[in-house]
């Protein structure tokens, strides 16, 4: 008869790996739950992944806007270094508030003002804010790539985790069938 589990149970950045159930009855056994505990343990699991998901479904959310914010970051700093010394004017747009624009005349400039957050603005010469801008930029990068891995790691645990409950549900019907049969073919004997 095979084992209760293929692999062992793993953990990834906190996230627990969910185990596969092979072999239904020693699995039972070997965690001492009957059929309800066993399914609601599971379906527990479950929704303790859908929430885990949930969380970071918005921070992958909030890294892809952000990307996108410093990349544009970068590229205004790079035309302000490509321009200075040139003696042309630059004229920007810029947003003063939601939906209100304003046009305003960029003279040269050795440093730019960087929005840190939390009320937080900053000056930099020129080549800092670009190298700040670009550790930060693969920072954010780094940040999704490890955030899609985790993500996927948790689709696999969602799925290891529904196959197991269908698992365990399926043996208990078996179960119930094989019960009643014995009992059905007990009755006619008598």
């Amino acid at each position: 008869m095979a084992s209760s589990s293929s692999t062992p149970t793993t953990e990834r950045r906190g996230i627990p790996g969910a185990q596969f159930v092979e072999d239904v009855q020693s699995y039972l056994s070997q965690s001492g739950l009957d059929v309800n505990s066993a399914l609601a343990f599971l379906q527990e699991r479950l929704q303790q992944y859908k929430l885990v998901e949930m969380k970071l479904l918005a921070q992958q959310r909030d890294l892809q806007a952000k990307i996108p914010d410093i990349e544009k970051c970068l590229d205004v700093v790079a035309t302000l270094q490509a321009k200075k010394g040139t003696g042309e004017e630059l004229f920007a747009d810029f947003e003063v508030s939601e939906g209100i624009y304003s046009r305003a005349r960029i003279e040269d400039s050795d440093s730019v003002c960087l929005w840190l957050g939390a009320n937080v603005m900053l000056e930099y010469s020129c080549e800092e804010a670009s190298l700040l801008l670009q550790k930060n930029l693969e920072n954010a990068t780094a940040s999704l790539e490890v955030l899609v891995a985790d993500l996927q790691f948790l689709r696999d645990q969602v799925t290891i985790t529904q196959v197991t409950i269908a698992r365990v549900y399926n043996w208990d019907v078996h179960q119930r069938r094989i019960r009643h049969a014995a009992a059905a073919s007990t009755a006619i004997d008598s």
